[in-house]
């Protein structure tokens, strides 16, 4: 389990947008990184369009938003197109990132388990550490959290 204060582990995932990425590709840079559960959702879209609608505001903080699901680029590309996003959609289809933010866990549903994302999301200082983490996300509001304490962290 990962805590405030680690280091936040590197991966490398393919984007719809822009090829491989890396923590690496944004040293010196905070970063967001939201895991969400699947694109074209009804909680998923909505948290992706708010993390779009604030990108300014968080590269304004010298800070770029990543978001990680286990869906495809093809799925990426349509859920990007379908909602005119533009943010930065990584795909992690063999959950190597997943299980390193252990967000791939057992989830319940209607009496029956099943492996799946957990909405977290974790906020990355530019020396890599991780500098708070929201379990178990309710989308309403959590963009907004996130934007103010990045900013209370640069303050």
């Amino acid at each position: 389990m990962l805590n405030i204060g680690d280091n936040a582990p590197d991966f490398c995932l393919e984007t719809d947008t822009n090829g491989t990425i890396s923590l690496a590709n944004f040293k010196g840079k905070n970063i967001v990184l939201f895991f969400y559960p699947k694109d074209n959702t009804p909680g998923c879209t909505v948290e992706a369009q708010d993390f779009t609608a604030t990108k300014g505001e968080f590269e304004h903080n010298n800070c770029v938003t990543i978001g990680i699901s286990a869906d495809s680029i093809k799925k990426h590309k349509n859920f990007r197109e379908k909602h005119n996003l533009n943010i930065i959609l990584a795909s992690d289809e063999d959950h190597v990132a997943l299980e390193a933010y252990n967000v791939w866990q057992t989830k319940k549903n209607y009496g029956k388990e099943y492996m799946g994302i957990v909405r977290t999301s974790f906020l990355i200082n530019i020396d890599g550490k991780i500098i708070d983490i929201w379990h178990k996300v309710r989308v309403k509001g959590h963009v907004q959290n996130v934007l103010d304490r990045l900013i209370d962290h640069i303050n």
